[in-house]
């Protein structure tokens, strides 16, 4: 099963979608589960997780509904408000849900030191009883920050999305390098490969440039602790959902292709093969 493990899915308003600004034009619209299905079509794509764009329940549960009428969407990352007090309660509720695989924070948007706070690790602790993933959303110079972080939750499933956003355009690889190593040491913790191409020049990458990124990321997690994630439709600032899939496939050899375009996504958000939920309507 060929897996996109990070997408998203909304409808467009400027409010609640300031961060897309004029130079990202293209993204001003609604991207529903119909574009996506024709672009993963198109694409080879059999299953995908659908992750939060905004920092809403509402957000959360309407992808839940979109994923129960979809065959392509397997999964769902949402958001809850983990460092509340009434986060286990939420929790609870949403975890009847068996499409919940696991939720995310945009810590790359808090100040410094958001992943040390007491609160927030309270509820990443109680995730561990349910076996659902925390995607790490962060850029390169928190991931000191995001080891710390990890190594108070050995035995808790992490995501790291983006490769932690390395500034590919401005060619600061030297730090990122050597922190995601140190964090890839912590078995708990897989890896997207995804949001390459938005982070270097969106008109003007190269796969020469990209090349040392995906060489340090195979080398520090190897592929049964990667997986392909398009970020679609954010990719579409700097290239085509099918440019993507299709450069991945390039720098995979067939010993690796199976698990970072398949099995590990669908090991580590316990994906089913087919929506159970779909087929019993």
């Amino acid at each position: 099963m060929r897996v996109d493990s990070h997408h998203h899915l909304w409808h467009y308003n400027p409010k609640e979608y300031d961060w897309i600004d004029d130079s990202m034009g293209v993204l001003r619209r609604d991207f529903l589960p119909a574009d996506l299905q024709s672009v993963a079509a198109k694409a080879g794509i059999d299953a995908t997780v659908a992750v939060q764009a905004r920092q809403t329940l509402e957000e959360t549960r309407w992808l839940l509904e979109l994923a129960a009428t979809s065959k392509l969407i397997r999964g769902v990352v949402g958001w809850g408000p983990i460092a509340d007090e009434e986060f286990p309660a939420i929790l609870e509720t949403l975890h009847e849900n068996p499409l919940l695989k696991g939720f995310r924070h945009v810590v790359q948007a808090e100040p410094d030191g958001f992943l040390d706070t007491p609160a927030f690790n309270r509820g990443i602790a109680s995730l561990l009883p349910t076996g659902l993933v925390y995607d790490i959303l962060i850029v390169a110079r928190q991931l000191e920050q995001a080891t710390r972080f990890v190594d108070r939750h050995p035995r808790q499933q992490f995501v790291l999305d983006h490769i932690a956003k390395p500034d590919i355009k401005g060619d600061d690889f030297a730090l990122w390098n050597k922190a995601i190593r140190e964090l890839a040491r912590r078995p708990n913790v897989a890896c997207k490969l995804s949001g390459m191409v938005t982070e270097a020049h969106w008109k003007t990458w190269s796969l020469p440039q990209l090349q040392p990124y995906f060489d340090t990321v195979l080398a520090a997690f190897g592929p049964t602790r990667l997986m392909f994630g398009s970020d679609w439709p954010v990719l579409t600032v700097a290239s085509t959902y099918s440019n993507w899939v299709q450069i991945v496939d390039t720098w995979l050899s067939s010993s690796e292709h199976a698990a970072i375009q398949g099995e590990t996504a669908t090991r580590i958000y316990q994906l089913p093969t087919i929506n159970y939920q779909l087929d019993a309507l």
